[in-house]
């Protein structure tokens, strides 16, 4: 357990280094400020000239006690640890000089929302955080009837605006949703995985002979969920099983052969741990 939470905060300051490396090298320099602390900070960078590390400390230490306030302890060091270390390491970058990859705002919105959704997703998969308008919409959503998801769109739409109009150019605004949009997708890949498996819920008159494929000749375990056909009022097995992309044409023609007449759904699985697929949870 001791090593676990090692690694976690190993991954946590890998994670805050990635995401300070997206700022540094793609975002301010290019004065996208795509929402959040960060945007905030890169925007009062460019006007009164301070350096955007200290700026989203000064910003994050009283969201913190705000945070110790309402949410309790509980939300921990590992939050504390990334906040600190990110406006840290952002500073530390700024000052090395390093290269500006590109000078053209729609590659760095995009590069940059890349880079800094893969370094929040892995702070995040460590259990951690990196401060900022995730704390500040956890607190309102204390006080107000708002999902955080639509506290955190109205807190990004504002510093978005608010770029907008200190930069004197809507285009930089539009950039900026563009890499809010990347980088919360990139976030949710990182967490969840790419779609590399597939669930099929499969009908079919013939239950046993499908799942004894699947068993035996696909080598997948499947599950038989009881259901009832509402047009038929008929009681019947719908079978569940999780393969990869490359088994399921196979899947497909197999059931097929036993059953032409089955009802095959199926959707994308973005991770699965368990027997076959990933062991770590």
């Amino acid at each position: 357990m001791k090593w676990k939470v090692i690694q976690d905060y190993i991954l946590i300051l890998i994670g805050t280094l990635i995401t300070a490396v997206g700022l540094d090298m793609f975002l301010i320099p290019n004065k996208i400020a795509a929402g959040g602390v960060s945007g905030i900070a890169t925007i009062v960078y460019y006007v009164v000239n301070f350096p955007v590390g200290i700026t989203m400390l000064a910003i994050n230490i009283p969201l913190f006690l705000m945070g110790i306030k309402q949410l309790g302890v509980g939300f921990g060091l590992r939050s504390l640890m990334g906040t600190v270390a990110l406006s840290a390491v952002v500073d530390a970058m700024a000052t090395m000089n390093l290269p500006v990859l590109t000078k053209d705002p729609l590659l760095a919105s995009i590069y940059g929302g890349i880079v800094v959704g893969i370094g929040i997703g892995i702070v995040f998969r460590a259990k951690g955080t990196t401060g900022g308008t995730d704390l500040a919409a956890a607190i309102v959503n204390n006080y107000l009837k708002l999902s955080v998801g639509m506290i955190l769109f109205f807190i990004d739409a504002a510093v978005i605006v608010a770029a907008g109009i200190a930069f004197n150019s809507a285009e930089l605004a539009l950039y900026a949703l563009i890499t809010v949009f990347i980088t919360a997708r990139v976030i949710d890949v990182v967490q969840e995985g790419f779609g590399y498996a597939k669930a099929a819920l499969i009908i079919s008159q013939k239950p046993e002979k499908v799942t004894e494929t699947i068993l035996y000749r696909l080598n997948r375990g499947a599950t038989a969920i009881r259901g009832r056909g509402l047009y038929t009022g008929t009681d019947k097995d719908v079978i569940l099983a999780v393969v990869t992309r490359a088994e399921i044409t196979r899947l497909k023609e197999l059931v097929h052969e036993i059953d032409p007449t089955a009802f095959v759904i199926l959707t994308d699985v973005h991770e699965v741990l368990g027997e076959g697929f990933k062991r770590r949870f």
